[in-house]
């Protein structure tokens, strides 16, 4: 199975038609925060795959369309963020229910005291144990309790910041310790050529996707 993972940022090869044969094999594409609606329903239509998505610190609750629409979530996508859900993929070009068990948990850490998608450290351990009880259940009905965890902020102490809009968070250490997700994709961290993009943390692949990244599981 492959995953395009986007974050941050709108690729020009990605936001083209160009798209449809350089991703054609892709199964379903994870959004990791800060990128328009309208990128995402791009891919979601060009591609016809499930898309799914968490919100970023940058991510406007309310965004425009070109038509003066005012939208609340990317139209044709799936809002991830605080959700515990079944991943639906392309199998045949056809879509059906997929094997994957994804959570989301979109934002950073809190720097402004009234901006959208910040979080305390308290405030972020609070939505991850809300995700408790979902992964409990997946484990008594499928045997794990996740495959991918989906953030826009990574881990504390993994691909994080010095500064306190980018340091991680604490209590994405303790999700994949107590539920061993396979994956845990995020953005936020801008990466370039020396920085380290791939971290090993317990049975997890911590993996910066920024800003494009083919997954395969």
């Amino acid at each position: 199975m492959k995953i395009l993972a986007l974050s941050d940022q709108v690729v020009e090869a990605i936001y083209s038609p160009r798209i449809k044969e350089s991703c054609a094999d892709v199964d379903f594409v994870i959004g990791c925060g800060d990128l328009p609606f309208y990128y995402l329903e791009f891919i979601v239509t060009m591609l016809n795959a499930p898309l799914y998505y968490v919100p970023g610190n940058h991510d406007s609750p309310r965004q425009y369309h070109s038509d003066g629409r005012v939208v609340s979530r990317a139209e044709g996508c799936e809002l991830l963020d605080g959700s515990v859900m079944r991943a639906r993929c392309i199998a045949n070009r056809r879509v059906a229910s997929g094997r994957l068990l994804l959570a989301g948990l979109g934002g950073c850490l809190r720097y402004n005291a009234d901006a959208s998608h910040q979080y305390t450290q308290s405030e972020m351990w609070m939505r991850a144990l809300s995700l408790a009880p979902a992964l409990i259940f997946n484990r008594l009905r499928f045997g794990r309790y996740l495959d991918i965890l989906v953030t826009h902020a990574p881990p504390r102490g993994i691909h994080d910041g010095a500064d306190l809009a980018h340091t991680g968070f604490d209590a994405f250490l303790w999700v994949m310790r107590a539920f061993r997700p396979r994956f845990l994709l995020h953005g936020h961290s801008h990466i370039y050529r020396r920085d380290v993009a791939t971290t090993r943390y317990e049975l997890t692949e911590v993996l910066n996707v920024y800003p494009a990244r083919l997954v395969e599981c």
